[in-house]
C-alpha cells in the first residue's frame, strides 16, 4: 500500500508543474484635471532588447458600441494607430479582438494584472533580458511610453517600476519564481 503511495504522488509531481513564474503588473491611471477628459487606450508588453515584440499582455481600448440611444455602432479599433509604438510593434499585424489580451478601458485608478508562464500570454516566453512597455494614449490628452527592464524567468523575487508624469501613473512590476 505505501509503494503505491508513494507512485501516485510521485505521478501528481511529474504531471504538474510545481510552481509557475508569475509576473505581476500594477497600473495607475491618474486622475487629471482637465475640462475634457477621455479614459486612455492603453497597451502592455514585453520587448525583447531589439525592441521587437515578445508578448502582447494588454491592450485597453473602446469596445464596439450598439447602435441605438447609447452608441453610434462604431469601434475603438480606428484609433488605436495612435498607441504609436505599439502599433508599430505589433497592433498592425493582429487580428483584434485578441482572447485573453484585448479589453475595454479602464477608469482612473490603480489596476492589477497577473500572467503565470503555464498559460497564454505568458507562456513560451525563452529565456533573457526584456522590458516591460506600458503605452498610454488619451483623446483630446497626451501621450506616454514607460520602460521597466527586467530578466526572465525570475531566479528570485523581484520588483522594478518606472513613474509616469502625465498620462500613466506609476508602474510596478513583480517577478515571482
Amino acid at each position: 500500500m505505501k509503494k503505491l503511495v508513494m507512485a501516485a504522488l510521485a505521478a501528481a509531481a511529474f504531471a504538474s508543474p510545481l510552481g509557475a513564474a508569475e509576473l505581476k503588473v500594477k497600473l495607475e491611471l491618474p486622475k487629471l484635471d482637465v475640462a475634457e477628459y477621455h479614459r486612455p487606450y492603453v497597451a502592455v508588453w514585453i520587448e525583447r532588447d531589439d525592441a521587437s515584440v515578445a508578448k502582447n499582455l494588454a491592450v485597453w481600448y473602446q469596445q464596439p458600441r450598439e447602435r441605438g440611444a447609447q452608441g453610434n455602432g462604431e469601434s475603438g479599433t480606428k484609433w488605436l494607430p495612435d498607441l504609436r509604438q505599439w502599433w508599430r510593434r505589433s497592433g498592425r499585424s493582429l487580428a483584434l479582438p485578441v482572447d485573453g489580451v484585448t479589453g475595454a478601458t479602464r477608469p482612473v485608478g490603480v489596476h492589477e494584472l497577473a500572467f503565470s508562464d503555464d498559460k497564454a500570454p505568458l507562456q513560451g516566453l525563452e529565456a533573457g533580458s526584456y522590458n516591460l512597455v506600458v503605452e498610454a494614449v488619451r483623446e483630446v490628452g497626451g501621450r506616454e511610453l514607460l520602460k521597466v527592464p527586467f530578466q526572465w524567468p525570475p531566479k528570485q523575487a523581484a520588483s522594478a517600476g518606472a513613474k509616469g508624469e502625465s498620462e500613466l501613473g506609476a508602474i510596478a512590476l513583480e517577478l515571482i519564481p
